[in-house]
């Protein structure tokens, strides 16, 4: 059996999402489709809209046959990280093929673009280390330095346009696989209709992950969002919304963080990773003025620091990881199974002996640092829901299985 892998966060999992795995599946040849999935908190620095085993139900109804969970490490990273740890775990599962949307949708003026940063080499670095001291955010420094790479190059051909986000992505996608040796193909698929900041528009079948979480905040009831996902996605959400106290975001988070920042103080807050430049204090300056978290993040952000990247620093004071907790995390070491179809079931049968790294289906078999941290992630997660209340299903990630479709 031949398989294709997909890194994504699906929060939550919509019509676009849908079609990427049936696209992805299409124009490999594959027989099953990998997803490598960021857990209860993602790449931008927020809470999951709902938990991993909820989407990853959702995922496996709607095309995907292997669901594995990107570690919180690499999950809540800069995007160079994220891509790293994703595709080593695609690659470690014999996966021939990897496929990304891009807005590009052309793989080839990646293709260039991975060339001339090879070529820029030292020069491309020092740029950016440049503009980083002149107070501008990574991205923004990034494609300075992308820029003026462009303007020196000989490289014939369209390049691609890495101000994008899934284009920044992808690209570091294939500079991973690259990094590797991986024998992985890059494929890319362009996004359709909505684009990654795009609100979601009434009359549209296709909307962003970040437009639906919007329009169900702005009017807080599922109707607003029902035709942009599947029909699984919908009743997911429903049960979660019977049973769950809050969908996750980090306002009703911020309770629980203020308290943290608060009680953590300055001097503790400088160990925990992201944490730099003095940014602890102004953390817990905002945290003691302001109640409500849009309150505390207009006081926090600036132009040195994106909406992003501050996520990601309350990300990891809430959970409490630390720079010497990620020190200990250097690469992926397992593939943390959430579930499987049957058709996945069979690929890892036929596989096991070849897969890369072990499979751990049920986290209290494994003992990693890594693995701890992701239980702690999720209990944490948990406690957020429920605002702290009687009904948070702390422990409950430990011991559940890989969910069956």
């Amino acid at each position: 059996m031949k398989a294709t892998g997909i890194v994504v966060e699906y929060n939550p999992f919509h019509n676009g999402h849908a079609y990427h795995a049936l696209q992805a599946k299409k124009i490999t040849g594959a027989d099953i489709v990998i997803a490598v999935m960021s857990g209860n908190f993602l790449q931008r620095g927020e809470p999951a809209f709902v938990d991993k085993w909820t989407r990853t139900k959702m995922a496996l109804s709607n095309g995907v046959d292997i669901v594995f969970e990107l570690p919180y490490a690499f999950a809540t990273a800069s995007a160079p990280i994220f891509a790293k740890g994703a595709i080593q775990l695609l690659d470690a599962s014999q996966c021939s093929a990897f496929c990304f949307g891009s807005e590009d949708g052309d793989i080839e003026p990646l293709e260039r673009s991975l060339l001339l940063i090879q070529q820029a080499g030292t020069q491309y670095e020092q740029i950016i280390i440049e503009a980083t001291s002149r107070g501008l955010s990574y991205p923004k420094a990034l494609n300075e330095a992308y820029i003026a790479a462009a303007n020196s190059t000989n490289i014939q051909g369209a390049l691609a346009d890495l101000s994008k986000p899934n284009n920044i992505l992808g690209f570091h996608y294939m500079q991973s696989a690259l990094d590797i040796n991986s024998t992985m193909t890059a494929t890319t698929i362009p996004r359709i209709v909505a684009q990654y900041h795009d609100d979601a528009i009434v009359g549209n079948q296709i909307a962003s992950a970040t437009g639906i979480r919007k329009s169900f905040f702005d009017s807080d009831t599922l109707s607003t969002v029902s035709d942009f996902i599947p029909p699984m996605t919908q009743q997911g959400l429903l049960d979660w919304q019977a049973t769950q106290q809050a969908f996750g975001n980090w306002s009703s988070f911020y309770p629980l963080l203020r308290f943290t920042i608060l009680r953590e103080g300055p001097e503790r807050l400088r160990t925990i990773a992201d944490i730099t430049e003095g940014i602890e204090n102004l953390l817990y300056r905002a945290a003691s003025h302001h109640g409500t978290f849009e309150g505390f993040m207009s006081e926090v952000k600036s132009k040195r620091y994106t909406w992003t990247r501050i996520q990601r620093m309350l990300t990891h004071i809430f959970t409490g990881f630390t720079y010497a907790m990620r020190r200990d995390i250097s690469d992926p070491s397992y593939l943390r199974l959430l579930g499987m179809t049957q058709a996945g079931r069979l690929y890892l049968n036929e596989h096991k002996k070849n897969l890369q790294l072990p499979v751990v289906s049920r986290a209290a078999a494994f003992s990693n640092p890594s693995l701890t941290a992701d239980i702690h992630a999720a209990n944490m997660y948990a406690l957020g829901i429920s605002n702290g209340t009687a009904d948070s299903r702390i422990g409950t990630d430990y011991d559940r299985h890989p969910i069956i479709v």
